[in-house]
């Protein structure tokens, strides 16, 4: 779980790991159970690789640093969707405002109904 204490402490740290890394985090911001982040890639990064770097470290990191009461690590899958440049905006802002969104529906819930209004199935359960 993503405590309130360490949640700007953990932000902070995949922020500054990422730039030694040359993986551009545009936005990040993360609930109790999850994080968004708005990545852009460069011709040689791939996603997989991306996020290996980011979630592998980052947890390594928490649980070496002693700053969470349980063991921290992120759950095996990841959901990654493109973006147009004309969507990046609300990409930021819905990031930015993720706590006030979860108040109202789930992560599930939201993700659910985006599958649904895009024609997609939910393999994830």
């Amino acid at each position: 779980m993503i405590t309130r204490e360490l949640k700007p402490i953990l932000l902070s740290h995949i922020r500054a790991n990422a730039v030694k890394k040359e993986i551009f985090i545009d936005s990040i911001n993360c609930v109790e159970d999850h994080i968004h982040l708005l990545i852009s890639l460069s011709v040689d990064q791939t996603l997989s690789k991306t996020i290996q770097l980011l979630k592998g470290e980052s947890s390594f990191w928490v649980n070496s640093q002693n700053i969470s009461k349980q063991k921290f690590e992120w759950q095996d899958d990841y959901i990654a969707f493109s973006v147009s440049e004309s969507g990046t905006d609300a990409v930021r802002q819905y990031i930015d405002c993720q706590e006030e969104h979860h108040r109202k529906k789930t992560f599930m819930e939201e993700y659910d109904g985006f599958l649904k209004l895009h024609g997609f199935s939910n393999d994830f359960g």
